[in-house]
């Protein structure tokens, strides 16, 4: 239950009556009304701004407007009292047994608690990484790849339907140089000294596999052949075998996809001229000349008529181009297609996940998107930033293996895929990110995957220690669930139940916003706050979690420990990563 949402509700339900009272008028507007933590703890357990948004309405002061709102909200059960703060803001404070209903919810629901209904049952596309074929995924890529997937996996926790895609770039001619690259590595598989890589050409390591594989399927039919006999053949060989690779590094990242889109695929069968045709019909393309582009002008550019779509009419700053000075499509033009496939499979709501070099990409599209499903469809795209990397204080230096870039197999080598998982999210995806490796797996309080690992650790010796010295049955389901938790009344015990208690309003808000940095945040917010009741019980043994003596007590504060150690393994699950028993 989101208890914040509860309190909105009952907020509403005391309008609604002041208004059938004629206190206030009817029908006014509610939908800015919020019920959220106070900024300084010390203010209360909630805080609602409903005086202020709906005073000028009410035709009343917002401090007058509190009082009468205040008056009927201490009337609701499990408010001990309420508070009117600055210009008109309402404290409330809750009862301790509100509380430890919300641990015994926390037990009772285990790692389901924080499901929401809010997604309805909505469907949502989800695409991310999508890289080229073109070679492994690096470091870039596994930041796209974690933040696509734990939001995935957050919006279906709020109970969206989510699709996971992949979109294969294998029509442009970034794929065209991995078939020259590796027809470079199939002559050296044939016995050719290759001496350097030639300017323009992919020169990793990576390829030498694929071109021994182009020799072993072909033998020498394409040795000395001209281009045009061999491009198309080991285009599609090199870009299925890349693919292969791609897939494994996913699943060594703990990712699999729903659908994999190939962009070959959706060109071949027309869907390009489709998508123009219905803009054309909607006055939406033109042919004209474009503005020279901004700064300095490239030395092949050239006032020439193109084919254009009317990007401006949809928020754009310019028209965009379909077609190159070749007659191929455009990557818009196909982008275009690609995501009107979308919208007809069923997808209004569409998030896309691209690096930072596409920033000036994003209007562009959301413009396209406006246009091809008549305003129906949405686009969110999120950009992620840059990660640097950082080992033994320094730059770490590009794998050997690729060329030109540290591999997403060389990063989880280090640290451990759980590590990657967990570290990606530290930052919110469009700030730029350092990884240090040695941090990463250094066990401090610095560390926040060390830190909330540790907190679970904790939790579960604490259990085991019990069970080893009161018996199994003190930590069973059925003694945690009759625990008599008005016992817990420290306030840092309370304390820690309301922030467990926040984990669904915390679902519901990340997965609003598509932010899912927001889980690890809070997740190290929770073990900061468990760890220091921890340290607590070393300076006063009243505090300790396990008291000889006071049984009672100390099935009380197991349950707690259950709770915090449940919630913390609900959160790891949308992360994507493995709980630990023991460090």
């Amino acid at each position: 239950m989101n208890i914040y949402q509860h309190f909105r509700d009952e907020i509403l339900s005391i309008v609604d009556e002041l208004a059938s009272q004629n206190v206030i008028p009817a029908g006014m507007d509610t939908g800015r009304i919020t019920v959220e933590p106070p900024r300084e703890a010390g203010h209360g357990d909630m805080a609602t701004n409903a005086a202020m948004v709906l005073s000028k309405a009410a035709g009343m002061k917002p401090r007058d407007l509190a009082a009468v709102l205040s008056e009927r909200l201490n009337t609701i059960q499990w408010v001990h009292e309420t508070e009117i703060a600055g210009p008109g803001f309402i404290n409330l404070r809750l009862e301790s047994p509100y509380w430890h209903q919300r641990l015994e919810e926390i037990l009772q629901n285990g790692t389901a608690f924080g499901d929401s209904t809010l997604g309805r049952g909505e469907t949502v596309n989800v695409e991310y990484v999508s890289a080229n074929p073109t070679g492994p995924l690096h470091v870039a890529h596994a930041r796209g790849a974690v933040v696509g997937d734990v939001l995935a996996s957050l919006l279906e926790k709020a109970g969206y339907a989510v699709t996971r895609e992949y979109y294969v770039n294998d029509a442009g001619a970034q794929v065209d140089i991995l078939a020259r690259s590796a027809y470079l590595r199939y002559r050296e598989a044939l016995g050719e000294k290759i001496k350097e890589i030639p300017k323009g050409l992919y020169p990793g390591e990576y390829l030498i596999p694929v071109g021994e594989a182009l020799a072993e399927k072909y033998g020498d039919q394409w040795l000395g052949a001209d281009e045009e006999a061999w491009l198309a053949d080991i285009r599609s060989f090199a870009a299925i075998l890349m693919m292969d690779e791609v897939r494994e590094d996913l699943k060594s990242l703990g990712i699999d996809f729903d659908v994999f889109s190939s962009e070959k695929t959706l060109v071949e069968k027309g869907a390009v001229e489709g998508v123009l045709e219905q803009l054309e019909k909607m006055d939406l393309i033109y042919t004209g000349v474009l503005e020279p582009p901004k700064g300095k002008i490239p030395d092949d550019w050239e006032p020439r008529p193109q084919t254009l779509f009317r990007a401006s009419q949809f928020g754009d700053e310019v028209d965009r181009a379909l077609k190159k000075s070749d007659g191929t499509w455009t990557y818009f033009a196909t982008d275009m297609a690609y995501h009107l496939d979308k919208f007809q499979r069923g997808f209004k709501s569409m998030i896309n996940v691209w690096g930072a070099d596409h920033g000036g990409y994003v209007k562009r599209m959301k413009a396209a998107v406006g246009a091809v499903t008549g305003g129906e469809g949405e686009l969110d795209v999120k950009i992620c930033q840059m990660v640097h990397l950082k080992k033994g204080g320094e730059a770490l230096r590009m794998s050997k293996r690729a060329g030109t870039f540290v591999t997403l197999s060389d990063l989880i080598g280090e640290v451990g895929r759980d590590v990657v998982r967990f570290m990606m999210l530290t930052r919110k995806n469009d700030s730029q990110m350092e990884f240090d490796l040695d941090k990463a797996l250094e066990q401090s309080r610095d560390n926040p995957v060390f830190y909330v690992h540790y907190a679970h650790a904790r939790c579960r010796s604490v259990l085991r220690n019990a069970a080893t010295e009161w018996g199994d049955d003190t930590i069973s389901p059925s003694a945690l669930a009759a625990a008599d938790l008005s016992l817990l009344t420290d306030p840092s015990e309370l304390d820690l139940i309301k922030v467990m208690a926040a984990w669904p309003r915390m679902v519901e808000n990340a997965a609003e916003a598509h932010e899912p940095h927001r889980i690890a945040y809070y997740l190290n917010e929770l073990a900061t706050l468990f760890h220091a009741l921890w340290n607590k019980g070393n300076d006063d043994a009243r505090l300790r979690f396990i008291i000889t003596g006071e049984p009672a007590l100390t099935i009380a504060r197991l349950a707690l420990v259950q709770g915090v150690a449940t919630v913390i393994v609900s959160g790891l699950q949308v992360i994507g990563v493995s709980p630990v028993e023991e460090l």
